[in-house]
C-alpha cells in the first residue's frame, strides 16, 4: 500500500513500504500526467458519442441547458391564432418538425426473435382483445410516436424521453382517423404531436391528452391501456407477444440511448411554468385520473414489494399491482372512467398542479 510521506522526501512525493533496504518513489507529477491523459481520452470518447447521438436526435446532449426558443404565429408551420395553451410557452425542442420521425409502418417480429433486446430493457406494453404488442423504449427513443393497428384499433403509441412520459390513444378522434407525428414543438417539456393531413394541422399534447391548436383545440383523445414494464416480465405473461422491430427505415443504433445521462440528473433541458417539491422532480409515477381528479403513484407507495393497492378516484375504483422483480407498477381493475398513464413527477405536476399523491403509509391519496 502506498503512504504519503512526511519525512525529508520532496514534498508531493508517495512512498512504498520499505522491502528490505529498496525504496521505491512514485512522483505526483507523472501520476498527475498519466490520469490527465486517460481522463481526456475518456472524455474524447464520451464527447464523440454524444455528438453521434445528438446527430440523430437533434437535440444538443453535448452542451448546457437546450436553448428556449419560443415559437410564434408568424414563423411556426402550425396555425397558432387561437390555441389553449400560452403561445410564448410554446418551445422548439431542437429537431424541426418530422425530425423526429414517426413511425407509421411498423415492422414486427415474434419474441423468440427479439434477440436484440435484454431482460431488463424496458417495452410499452398494449394488449387489446386477444393481440399483444410490445415497443422498445430503445426504439421509442429516436422515434416518439408509433401509428399502428392492433385488433383493427388505430392506435398511437407515443413516448416523450424528455418527460419519461406513455400514453397510448384511439386515433379514432372528434375529427375523424387520425395519424400522428413529431412537430419539432414543446409545451412543459413535453411533446405536442400533430394530425398529419389535417386541414389545416392541429397540435395536441400528451400530458393534456387533447388538441391545443387548430381544429382540434380542446378536443379530448381518448386513451387506451397501457403498461410500461421489462422485457422479461412482459414476454413471461404475454409470450405470444408481437415485438416492434428495429428494421424501422432510418439509419439509428437503437442500442444507445441518447437520454442516459438525463435520467441521472435532476436538472431539465426545457423549463415548466409549475413545479412541486412533494416529490424529486425525476421520480417516476403512474399518473391516474378521472374527470378533473388526478393521482400520482410513485413505486414507493408499495414499499418496494410485491404487493396491491385498491384506491378510488371521482367515485370510481382501481387497482394498480407492483412487481418488486421488474420495479414496475400496472393497473390489473379499473372502472369505465379511470384512465393512466406514465410520467416524470415533474412533468405530471407541471400539467396537473392540483394531484393528489398515493403515499406508502395509506391508500388514501395525499392532498397537495
Amino acid at each position: 500500500m502506498l503512504q504519503f510521506s512526511t519525512s525529508s522526501n520532496s514534498p508531493g512525493e508517495l512512498v512504498a513500504p520499505k522491502h528490505r533496504s529498496t525504496v521505491q518513489r512514485f512522483s505526483w507529477a507523472r501520476c498527475d500526467s498519466a490520469m490527465m491523459i486517460v481522463v481526456l481520452m475518456g472524455t474524447v470518447s464520451v464527447l464523440v458519442v454524444l455528438f453521434i447521438i445528438s446527430r440523430q436526435t437533434g437535440r444538443n446532449l453535448t452542451g448546457p441547458a437546450q436553448a428556449t426558443t419560443a415559437v410564434n404565429s408568424e414563423s411556426s408551420d402550425f396555425d397558432l391564432t387561437e390555441t389553449s395553451i400560452p403561445v410564448s410557452q410554446i418551445l422548439r425542442g431542437g429537431p424541426p418538425k418530422d425530425g423526429i420521425p414517426a413511425i407509421s409502418k411498423p415492422q414486427f417480429i415474434t419474441a423468440a426473435d427479439a434477440d436484440f433486446l435484454n431482460p431488463e430493457d424496458v417495452v410499452i406494453g398494449v394488449a387489446i382483445k386477444t393481440s399483444a404488442r410490445a415497443y422498445p423504449l430503445r426504439i421509442m427513443n429516436y422515434h416518439e410516436i408509433v401509428n399502428d393497428h392492433v385488433a383493427d384499433t388505430p392506435i398511437a403509441v407515443t413516448y416523450c424521453p424528455l418527460c419519461d412520459s406513455v400514453c397510448v390513444f384511439d386515433c379514432r378522434t372528434p375529427l375523424g382517423d387520425r395519424e400522428f407525428g413529431v412537430s419539432g414543438l414543446l409545451y412543459n417539456s413535453n411533446v405536442l404531436m400533430y394530425d398529419r393531413g389535417g386541414k389545416p394541422e392541429s397540435l395536441w399534447s400528451q400530458l393534456k391528452t387533447k388538441g391545443v391548436s387548430g381544429p382540434g383545440l380542446d378536443q379530448a383523445l381518448k386513451t387506451l391501456p397501457v403498461e410500461l414494464t421489462t422485457w422479461n416480465d412482459w414476454k413471461t405473461r404475454y409470450p405470444e407477444t408481437e415485438v416492434l422491430s428495429q428494421n424501422t427505415g432510418h439509419q439509428r443504433d437503437y442500442s444507445v440511448s441518447p437520454y442516459g445521462s438525463y435520467f441521472s440528473t435532476p436538472q431539465l433541458m426545457f423549463p415548466v411554468d409549475h413545479e412541486d417539491a412533494r416529490l424529486s422532480a425525476k421520480t417516476r409515477i403512474l399518473g391516474v385520473w378521472a374527470g378533473d381528479t388526478s393521482i400520482a403513484i410513485p413505486a414507493a407507495a408499495f414499499g418496494d414489494a410485491d404487493n396491491e393497492i385498491e384506491s378510488d378516484i371521482n367515485g370510481l375504483k382501481f387497482t394498480v399491482r407492483y412487481s418488486s422483480e421488474s420495479k414496475s407498477m400496472r393497473i390489473v381493475n379499473s372502472d369505465p372512467g379511470v384512465q393512466w398513464m406514465y410520467s416524470l413527477w415533474f412533468a405530471w405536476a407541471a400539467f396537473r398542479p392540483d394531484t393528489a399523491i398515493l403515499t406508502a403509509s395509506s391508500d388514501e391519496p395525499a392532498k397537495k
